[in-house]
C-alpha cells in the first residue's frame, strides 16, 4: 500500500479534476490524505480520502472572493500563495515527518505542497487542471486591460511576498517560476496532448491523461427531440443576469429546447417570465446534459471545455479572463467552436445557428473527443502517482 498526499488551492476548477484520480487511487487499496478547504470535504471525504483541513491558514479573504481573484488578480493570486505556504509549514511539515508519504501530488498553484515535497525529499507531482504553461504558452495569454493594470500595480506586492518566501528559506527565482511548469518535474496535466497549446515544448514527464470525468450515474431524457443547447457559466463568475435574460429573448419560442445552468447565488425569480421551452435551474447535472446537447454556451472554463469536448459537444464561448480566452482561442483554433463578439441577442442567436448548422464544428468536437477519451483519465493519472510512488518505496527498503 502506498501512501498519497494532495494539495489543492480553494478553487473548484483545480480541486474536482483530482477527485476520480483519487477515488481510483482508494479503490486500489492505497492510503490518500488531502489537504484542502472545507468546502471540499464533502466531496474529499465521498471518495475514500482522508481530509484536513487548511482554511485556519488561508488570508482572510471570503472563499467567494478568492475564487474570483484566482482567475483575475494574478497579484492577489501569489499573496494567497505566499500567505498560505508560510502560515502552514511549520504544523503540515510536523504531520508529514510522521506520515512519511511516498508521493506528493499538489496543484500547480499551491506552492506549498511543492516546497514541502523539496523540504522533505518527498517524491513530487505537479497536478496541472489547465492547459501546461512554460514560457512559449505564455505568449499566448492575453491578459485585458484590466488584469494588466491589475499585475502592474501589484508588481510591489507580488515581490515583496517572494522577497518573504525566501527568508523562510524558499528557492523563489520570480513570480513566473511560482506558477509555471519546468521540464524537470513530473507534471500530470488533465487535457489530452492534442489539446495542449504547443505540446511539442513539454519533456516526456509531461502526463496528459486527458479530463478526470465523473461518470453521470442520471440519464438525462430530451422527450421533444429538438435540439438542445446548454447555457451555463460555471461554478465562480455566474452570476450574470443580464446575459442570462438575454439567452432567454434569443431562443423563446425558437426551435431549440435550452437548458441554463446559473449557480446558486442567482435569483431565478430575477430572470423574469421562464419560457416554455427554458429549463433553468441552480445546478444541474452537467455530465448527463452534455451526453444529449447540440451546443454549449460556456464561459470557457478549462473544465467545462474538457467535459465538453469529451463527449464531442461544440461550444459558443464568452470567456472572462485570460486564461479562460486561451482556453477559448484553442477551441477556436481546433474548429470546435465559436467566440462571442458580446453577449447581445443577435450575437447568441447568429452564432449558435453558426455552430448548429455546419457540421465541420461537430466533427471537429468528435475528433477531439477520440483524444481525450483515449488519454488514459483518473486511471493513468493514477498509474503515474503509483509509479512516483513505488520508486520512493524502493529507496525506502
Amino acid at each position: 500500500m502506498s501512501k498519497i498526499v494532495f494539495f489543492s488551492i480553494p478553487a473548484h476548477g483545480h480541486t474536482n479534476p483530482t477527485l476520480s484520480v483519487v477515488s481510483e487511487l482508494v479503490d486500489r487499496g492505497h492510503e490518500v490524505w488531502y489537504y484542502s478547504f472545507i468546502e471540499f470535504r464533502e466531496k474529499i471525504e465521498s471518495c475514500g480520502a482522508k481530509f484536513i483541513p487548511c482554511d485556519t491558514f488561508l488570508p482572510s479573504i471570503p472563499q467567494q472572493q478568492l475564487e474570483r481573484k484566482v482567475g483575475k488578480d494574478f497579484a492577489a493570486l501569489i499573496e494567497m500563495i505566499a500567505d498560505t505556504t508560510v502560515a502552514l509549514e511549520k504544523e503540515i511539515n510536523a504531520e508529514l515527518r510522521n506520515y512519511q508519504p511516498d508521493c506528493i501530488v499538489s496543484d500547480s498553484l499551491a506552492l506549498w505542497g511543492k516546497l514541502l515535497a523539496q523540504k522533505l525529499e518527498i517524491p513530487y507531482i505537479c497536478s496541472t487542471t489547465s492547459f501546461a504553461f512554460n514560457q512559449y504558452t505564455a505568449k499566448l495569454m492575453k491578459p485585458g486591460i484590466k488584469e494588466i493594470w491589475r499585475t502592474i500595480i501589484g508588481i510591489r506586492r507580488i515581490n515583496k511576498k517572494i522577497k518573504m518566501l525566501r527568508t523562510h528559506g524558499y528557492e523563489v527565482d520570480n513570480m513566473l517560476s511560482i506558477i509555471q511548469n519546468d521540464n524537470e518535474t513530473d507534471t500530470i496535466v488533465f487535457t489530452s496532448k492534442e489539446f495542449q497549446p504547443m505540446a511539442e515544448n513539454f519533456s516526456n514527464r509531461y502526463a496528459f491523461v486527458g479530463p478526470s470525468i465523473r461518470k453521470s450515474s442520471h440519464v438525462f431524457e430530451n422527450v421533444t427531440n429538438r435540439k438542445l443547447i446548454y447555457i451555463s457559466l460555471g461554478t465562480v463568475l455566474n452570476q450574470h443576469v443580464h446575459f442570462y435574460q438575454n439567452g432567454m429573448k434569443a431562443f423563446t419560442d425558437s426551435d431549440y429546447d435550452v437548458i441554463m445552468s446559473v449557480g446558486e447565488k442567482t435569483n431565478i425569480a430575477s430572470l423574469g417570465t421562464i419560457p416554455s421551452n427554458f429549463t433553468i435551474q441552480h445546478h444541474v447535472d452537467q455530465m448527463a446534459v452534455l451526453q444529449k446537447a447540440d451546443v454549449f454556451i460556456t464561459h470557457g472554463g478549462m473544465n467545462s471545455v474538457n467535459e465538453s469536448l469529451y463527449y464531442g459537444v461544440p461550444m459558443v464561448l464568452y470567456p472572462f479572463h485570460s486564461e479562460q480566452r486561451l482556453v477559448a482561442d484553442r477551441v477556436v483554433e481546433l474548429g470546435a467552436g465559436v467566440k462571442l463578439k458580446g453577449y447581445h441577442v443577435k450575437h447568441l442567436t447568429k452564432t449558435v445557428e453558426e455552430v448548429l448548422t455546419d457540421p465541420l464544428y461537430q466533427k471537429n468536437a468528435e475528433k477531439l473527443a477520440k483524444s481525450i477519451q483515449h488519454a488514459g483519465g483518473a486511471r493513468e493519472a493514477a498509474n503515474v502517482i503509483l509509479a512516483k510512488a513505488a520508486e520512493h518505496e524502493s529507496v525506502v527498503e
